[in-house]
């Protein structure tokens, strides 16, 4: 199986023949794989298509090849879900972001609330999130995604939700073992209609009450995933992968 590497040119404005040289990161793995001119590699940009390609040349700097074939591949889920996730502590939300990206997830908001352990702020914020955005493209080309999930600059909470439009045309989960319905009773009576879902996820010590009751304000139904607590990076997964099995 030929190598699938992200690139962020827009292969679409270059056309069929076209020679280009690849950008840095996936020069590398090029190289790495110690592929020659004449071998293919499957190329993407996030829009919905493939590029099969021939390396044409490899350098000690740069690696070069020619766009043969085009092809739309439509891989992701039915819906779009959304992750909105209270950042877990230490390195967790690596594996967040990279097991979303598997499962179709379209976007990840990271979050911080009144309980959050993990904070972060201007620079260490945003080379964060693109480290990140990193961990979803690597996880794209593993997994066949034409378009890597998004991850957005953290906020906090509270900002977030007020951001939020009250009467989006969406479901709203919040994740919560208080008051809340059983999820599949809960996606039951919700419209098949809204193909958009967002899943607000807690840190370790859960969402406080009012930050649960400002998720309520702005649309969102509870939902318990089952009479076990799920630590705070297994929860959205979960429901990732019951959205993604029960839509397939």
């Amino acid at each position: 199986m030929a190598a699938r590497l992200f690139v962020e040119q827009p292969l679409g404005a270059a056309g069929l023949e076209a020679e280009l040289a690849l950008p840095s990161g996936a020069a590398r793995h090029v190289q790495v794989l110690r592929l020659q001119p004449g071998d293919e590699v499957t190329l993407f940009d996030g829009s919905g298509e493939e590029w099969t390609a021939a390396v044409t040349a490899m350098g000690r700097s740069e690696v070069r090849v020619a766009l043969k074939s085009r092809q739309a591949v439509d891989r992701e889920l039915k819906r779009a879900v959304t992750l909105a996730v209270v950042m877990p502590a230490n390195d967790r939300m690596d594996g967040i972001v990279e097991k979303a990206c598997e499962l179709g997830a379209v976007a990840i908001q990271p979050l911080m609330s009144e309980r959050s352990v993990l904070r972060l702020t201007g620079d260490r914020a945003e080379k964060k999130r693109a480290h990140w955005q990193g961990v979803a493209i690597a996880a794209a080309e593993q997994c066949g995604r034409a378009k890597p999930l998004q991850v957005a600059p953290v906020k906090t909470l509270a900002s977030w939700l007020a951001e939020l439009p009250v009467d989006a045309d969406e479901q709203r989960w919040l994740l919560s073992p208080v008051a809340a319905q059983p999820l599949s009773a809960l996606a039951s009576s919700s419209s098949d209609a809204q193909q958009r879902i967002t899943v607000l996820s807690g840190p370790e010590g859960g969402l406080s009450e009012a930050e649960e009751q400002s998720a309520r304000s702005r649309g969102f139904s509870a939902a318990k995933l089952g009479p076990r607590i799920l630590r705070a990076d297994t929860a959205p997964l979960a429901v990732l992968g019951w959205i993604a099995l029960r839509d397939a």
